[in-house]
């Protein structure tokens, strides 16, 4: 009998294992753009143990191994930032990732009172791209991440969260 996927809030004790996770998922981004310096390849151990304390952080786990994470937050305008969602490669495309979505999108639109949900993706993130299409986010623009990669933003109303659920 195999194990299945449960999908909860992160604790502190896990910010090490999403650590190594993020570093893993996303060397296929950063060889995508050609750029190891993305965000959370570069990101600090203390900074991950710190959004596991404030922010909203969903793990996704097989047995006692995190294979799947995610990071949201409320910005400046009332939006719910979401970020950093990535699954382990040997478990890419069995839906954990829209599982995890799910559940940062439910937390920060009942807990946190989001109204808007935004995240960003690479402009060359054609699996990310689609993916954040299935679920419900639209192209509303582009930008550029700090580490300069060309991003696509999309955005969902929290409303039409109950749609896609």
């Amino acid at each position: 009998m195999g194990m299945s996927v449960t999908i909860s809030a992160a604790a502190e004790q896990d910010a090490e294992q999403i650590f190594r996770l993020q570093y893993l998922c996303f060397q296929s981004e950063a060889a995508l753009y050609g750029n190891y310096r993305i965000d959370p390849l570069v990101q600090t151990l203390d900074s991950v143990r710190d959004e596991v304390a404030r922010d909203c952080v969903f793990v996704a786990r097989l047995g006692d191994e995190i294979v799947g994470s995610v990071h949201g937050r409320i910005t400046e305008d009332g939006a719910a930032a979401i970020g950093k969602l990535c699954v382990h490669p040997r478990l890419q495309g069995h839906g954990i990732g829209a599982r995890l979505l799910r559940a940062a999108e439910a937390a920060l639109s009942g807990e946190r009172g989001a109204r808007t949900f935004r995240l960003h993706a690479g402009h060359r993130s054609e699996s990310n791209l689609s993916l954040y299409s299935k679920v419900g986010y639209q192209r509303v623009g582009t930008s550029r991440g700090a580490d300069g990669v060309p991003m696509i933003v999309l955005e969902k109303k929290a409303e039409t969260y109950a749609t896609t659920a």
